[in-house]
């Protein structure tokens, strides 16, 4: 969605926590499903990617003295949290895919997670609701927004993340499944005879 450049630069650090959760919960939806690895990585890839387009920050941080700032971040951040953008990542990881269908039903789900957790929680410093632009570049109304929604940095967001952790540990302990799985099956197993050998074998 669009940012207002009038935003306070402290917000990008409390912003940091949004990505973890995000990545969290495309764990979470991935973890049970009888997918591969690279399957799986790409439904929290999907978690994730809405956010690409944050990384607009560093052109803008690194020219906002400048005569001519780069607002990158300011006025372009959320501005990929669309069906379109959706469908296009849905369509990249379909092909991909051995069980397409499955794989993409997961994705297009993992995507729209993300969305719904910046709906509820991702109230900007300045009060911004943060509308999300769904139908845009084709539409730009609708947009959606909860009057309710709470700050990023809100207590709630913290325990969303807490319960997620937990829930990421316990997996990993009971199942032997982490997410360092998707980058290392042998750093996987090690972090869980790590977590086995300080509470003991799962019963």
């Amino acid at each position: 969605m669009l940012y207002r450049a009038s935003a306070s630069y402290s917000f990008v650090l409390n912003e940091t926590m949004s990505p973890v959760t995000h990545f969290l919960a495309g764990w979470l939806l991935a973890a049970p499903m009888p997918l591969s690895g690279r399957e799986k990585a790409m439904v929290v890839m999907a978690a994730v990617v809405p956010d690409i387009d944050g990384l607009g920050i560093i052109p803008e941080l690194v020219t906002r003295n400048s005569a001519h700032p780069l607002l990158w971040f300011s006025e372009y951040h959320h501005s990929l949290h669309t069906l379109p953008f959706a469908l296009t990542v849905t369509l990249l990881c379909w092909l991909m895919a051995e069980q397409r269908w499955k794989t993409a039903v997961l994705v297009m789900l993992s995507f729209h997670l993300h969305l719904l957790c910046d709906l509820l929680g991702s109230r900007g410093p300045d009060g911004d609701s943060w509308p999300i632009p769904y139908l845009s570049p084709i539409l730009h109304s609708p947009q959606l927004s909860w009057h309710g929604q709470w700050p990023l940095n809100g207590w709630q967001n913290i325990v969303i993340t807490a319960l997620m952790l937990s829930a990421t540990f316990w997996i990993a302990f009971r199942y032997g499944s982490s997410p360092l799985e998707l980058a290392s099956p042998q750093a996987n197993r090690r972090f869980v005879d790590v977590l086995r050998s300080r509470f003991g074998e799962p019963q």
